[in-house]
């Protein structure tokens, strides 16, 4: 096997991918899942408190609101604008404070000041505005609060949902490059006959092989990177990541060079890919529902490269907590290799 020949065929697949509508929907699906899941989902899924303020006096709970993190603070000039925004839900609570209001709070006073809720509202919204508004009004006080809260976390942290669609993303940049690019590439060459005109030339079938999983590899890793990057879950350890994607990345080209060299039309290209995603996806759902139990996603070879990515990108773990997943993706790509030879006369049929 000539390493050149197999670097030629590679470059060539590139130089030309830009012109296929596989390659080219191969690199923006992920993207569009990116923009769907992240702006839509996360948005949706994550709702901050809405305050809405009316100061009449310059007050400090003012200024303290403005520095509040995780809430939308909003400041309005008149009653009837506040009433009115969180009757229609713009907001999710209304604060009303009156002139004089720290000065009477400073003097031992207890003044009132109007605070409205909106009724469609979350509950946890309403808790978490009406505390805040109260340390607010004790920190203009001058006093300590009576008590404490100490916050205990039972059983493991809930992430968010924009969170947790990270893997349905990368699984698809990593199907979509890794799975369909080299199965496509292929199957089109079988369809126009270029393979068999390549085949009479100097070119092995194993060179055409070795560049068509070759193509399909480097796709993988930097798609795989780019959606890591544009959904900010690259991790703290971003060189360990990207061996995971190595890793996962060897194991999806692998997985289209079976496809596309299986596949004697585009028909049964598409057939096999449909048949086989749904076999492909299912452990990806697992991070969508973690009450379930995680155990039977084993049983799914993609499972060994997505776990790595979840764990290392997403929940920032080492490397060296993830060894065994990779060394089982590992001994699955090397196991196809035999089936894969087994297998080749297929790419001239």
């Amino acid at each position: 096997m000539s390493i050149m020949r197999v670097l030629r065929l590679t470059l060539k697949d590139f130089a030309v991918g830009p012109r296929k509508p596989f390659f080219i929907w191969a690199l923006l699906m992920p993207f569009a899942l990116t923009l769907l899941f992240q702006f839509a989902f996360g948005s949706l899924f994550e709702p901050r408190p809405r305050l809405a303020l009316v100061d009449e006096g310059n007050s400090a709970i003012t200024a303290a609101a403005k520095d509040l993190e995780g809430f939308e603070v909003t400041l309005l000039e008149s009653i009837g604008e506040l009433t009115e925004g969180v009757e229609k839900h713009d907001y999710d609570a209304g604060l009303v404070l009156s002139p004089g209001f720290d000065e009477a709070v400073k003097a031992g006073e207890k003044p009132h000041f109007e605070f409205y809720l909106s009724g469609e509202s979350l509950a946890a919204n309403r808790i978490i505005i009406a505390i805040t508004t109260l340390e607010m009004v004790r920190a203009v006080e001058g006093k300590d609060p009576p008590v404490k809260v100490k916050t205990i976390y039972l059983g493991e942290p809930g992430l968010p949902l924009n969170i947790r669609l990270v893997p349905v993303i990368v699984f698809y940049a990593l199907a979509m490059s890794g799975i369909w690019v080299p199965s496509s590439s292929l199957v089109e060459e079988k369809e126009k006959g270029t393979l068999t005109a390549l085949v009479v030339t100097t070119v092995r079938i194993r060179e055409i092989l070795a560049a068509k999983w070759l193509l399909g590899f480097l796709f993988s890793i930097v798609l795989a990177a780019l959606t890591l990057l544009l959904n900010q879950a690259f991790g703290p350890r971003p060189l360990e990541v990207l061996l995971v994607i190595t890793v996962a990345s060897a194991l999806t080209a692998m997985i289209g060079l079976l496809i596309g060299v299986y596949s004697k039309t585009a028909t049964m290209l598409f057939t096999l890919v449909k048949s086989l995603g749904i076999f492909l996806f299912v452990p990806v759902v697992f991070y969508l529902f973690p009450e379930w139990p995680q155990w039977i996603a084993k049983f799914f070879p993609l499972y060994w490269i997505i776990e790595p990515i979840w764990k290392v990108s997403v929940l920032g773990e080492p490397l060296g907590g993830v060894w065994f997943e990779l060394f089982v993706a590992l001994l699955i790509t090397l196991a196809l290799v035999p089936l894969l030879l087994l297998l080749q006369k297929r790419v001239l049929v």
